[in-house]
């Protein structure tokens, strides 16, 4: 099975995350034993921040790893541990908030796509770039 690095390139709708994970240095871990579970904003998503921004954080590792791994949770949390939850500590320190009224948002990121199962974790699939508090 692959893992979830390797689902998020061969997708092709997540190749921003790709590049950020790559600049990030995150890589290894992201194909790692984990498990983890991530939530992937899409390109889309990455297209709604503002390119010069984008730039910006994509020269900063350090800002850059801090929102990575806000959007990462340790351990396999399936589409129904989520919704049970109403915060999911993250691999950045903080926590996510989860709201189920009118669909599943984490934070302020709709879930659009849920369960997406890679050898070392789950992927769930977002519309919105998470940013730490």
């Amino acid at each position: 099975m692959p893992t979830i690095v390797d689902i998020a390139v061969q997708a092709g709708s997540f190749n921003t995350l790709v590049q950020a994970v790559q600049a990030a240095g995150l890589v290894e871990t992201l194909s790692g034993e984990g498990p983890f579970t991530v939530f992937a904003p899409t390109d889309e998503a990455f297209a709604k921040i503002p390119q010069d921004t984008l730039q910006a954080v994509l020269a900063d590792k350090e800002k850059l790893t801090a929102i990575l791994t806000y959007h990462v949770a340790p351990g396999k949390l399936m589409a129904v541990d989520v919704v049970r939850s109403s915060q999911i500590p993250t691999v950045q320190g903080q926590s996510l908030t989860v709201n189920t009224e009118g669909g599943v948002k984490v934070d302020d990121a709709n879930v659009i796509q849920t369960d997406i199962e890679a050898d070392n974790g789950v992927i769930h699939v977002i519309d919105t770039v998470l940013l730490p508090k």
